[in-house]
């Protein structure tokens, strides 16, 4: 399967770095090309690709403002670029919806891989910073969500929720508990559909509110 990549930034040296990584890779295929968010979202309701990549800081519409358009009218999987020390752009992007965050510091194939990711249905939070980042998110969210909101969720649909807040992709939920990959997808599709969620990384980070021992 080639994923469809749309590439925002508004510097064109960048975006132009990011396009000649991207497109090189024998399964991606960069079908657009934005400045901004405003024009990320038209670029996205004409192409409708797999994936948009958003720098975070543009000049008018913001990756913010374009990940909460993009995801909330199901044009594509969203997947942000930003610096480490932006936590509140990064905090927003995953509240609008976001797939996971990119470091503009990550490598070539980094980069290749999170596409791949986010394409797979995956959320993307490298392992050196995951935790950090989850638990930070966590914490600038008051108080803890009611646990009540875990009633409509089987057992195995809990566990495979903490096992998200450990940040474990689909094939490593599937070994920690035993079961199929497909088996897997099916119980965190079931997780978003149940508790409202748009992102497996927003149900990563309820998993880290709610406090929830890992199985």
């Amino acid at each position: 399967m080639t994923i469809r990549l749309v590439v925002a930034d508004d510097q064109p040296a960048v975006r132009a770095g990011l396009v000649l990584i991207l497109d090189a890779a024998p399964d991606i295929t960069v079908v657009g090309e934005a400045a901004d968010g405003a024009e990320a979202v038209e670029l996205c309701r004409a192409v409708r690709p797999d994936v948009a990549l958003l720098d975070l800081r543009m000049p008018g519409r913001d990756g913010l403002w374009a990940t909460a358009e993009i995801v909330g009218a199901g044009l594509a999987d969203v997947l942000v670029l930003t610096t480490f020390d932006l936590d509140e752009y990064v905090y927003g992007a995953l509240r609008a919806g976001a797939s996971g965050f990119l470091l503009k510091n990550t490598d070539a194939a980094g980069l290749v891989e999170s596409v791949r990711t986010v394409a797979r249905g995956e959320g993307v939070l490298a392992p050196a910073v995951t935790r950090r980042l989850i638990t930070a998110f966590a914490a600038t969210g008051g108080a803890p969500p009611d646990r009540r909101v875990l009633a409509g969720l089987t057992a195995r649909e809990v566990d495979v929720l903490a096992c998200l807040g450990l940040g474990l992709s689909n094939q490593q939920v599937a070994d920690r508990l035993a079961m199929a990959e497909s088996t897997t997808k099916t119980h965190v599709s079931r997780i978003l559909t149940k508790l409202g969620l748009r992102s497996r990384v927003q149900a990563a980070i309820l998993a880290q509110e709610l406090r929830l021992p890992a199985p």
